[in-house]
């Protein structure tokens, strides 16, 4: 038995989310129903670095499986690509140490939020950027984002139904910047809660159109209220982009 590492990219436009449901598609479930074919009707369990929620995307999402297939990565890659719908591709697959762990291995990641700012919407791609209307104060937005870099308790910007008693976490870096008609949010950290991407993006959206002020984002930090905090972000605009390891 020989254990592997993954990397995987998925849309996720179509999918009730990664992780396996009672209903619904499933990024776990097309890719163990893959990797049962490939070893003759035996399952076949992958452990990925985290979940990821209905229509958000993966570019780098991390997994790990044991195989007694003794295949080379790229025939890995071919066998699995061959097999899997057109929404989910494998980039690389190699031996792991046999204690690998996708999940609790990972020292950080990256993810990515994607806005467009036209009057009018794009039917091309509202699964793969949210759209707001209208012109927001992108200056304003990197001052606000600025608060925010670094270790604190980010309790006011995460969900309700997070399960994770401890909240603090290390921001490394968040960049906002403009690329081609786009307004792209790079975050960068040791861990991420339940939908705090997506609400400190929802945040910083407020600020840019002017409904919050900059001095406000400290307090709302301090607060620990999910409450005071903005909306949650649409999920189209959200990619999982890299998962770092030792």
């Amino acid at each position: 038995m020989q254990r592997y590492k993954a990397i995987v990219a998925y849309d996720g436009s179509s999918f009730s989310g990664y992780q396996i449901q009672p209903k619904g598609r499933t990024v776990q479930g097309e890719i163990e129903q893959v990797l049962r074919k490939l070893h003759k009707g035996q399952p076949v369990g992958v452990t990925a670095s985290g979940r990821t929620d209905s229509g958000v995307h993966a570019r780098g999402q991390v997994i790990h499986f044991d195989s007694t297939l003794n295949l080379s990565g790229q025939q890995w890659i071919k066998a699995l690509n061959s097999l899997l719908p057109d929404d989910i591709s494998f980039s690389k697959v190699e031996v792991a140490a046999p204690g690998f762990h996708a999940r609790f291995d990972a020292v950080g990641k990256e993810y990515r939020y994607f806005i467009y700012t036209n009057p009018v919407r794009d039917p091309f791609r509202r699964h793969y950027a949210a759209h707001v209307r209208g012109a927001v104060d992108v200056e304003a937005m990197k001052r606000a984002a600025v608060c925010l870099v670094g270790t604190h308790d980010f309790t006011s910007f995460c969900s309700a139904k997070t399960e994770t008693e401890n909240r603090v976490r290390t921001l490394s870096r968040l960049n906002i910047e403009e690329q081609g008609g786009e307004l792209v949010l790079t975050f960068a950290g040791n861990g991420f809660l339940y939908n705090m991407v997506r609400i400190i993006t929802g945040t910083l959206l407020d600020v840019g159109r002017g409904k919050m002020d900059i001095s406000s984002i400290p307090g709302v930090l301090a607060a620990k209220d999910r409450t005071v905090a903005g909306k949650t972000a649409p999920a189209e605009g959200l990619y999982l982009w890299e998962v770092f390891y030792e």
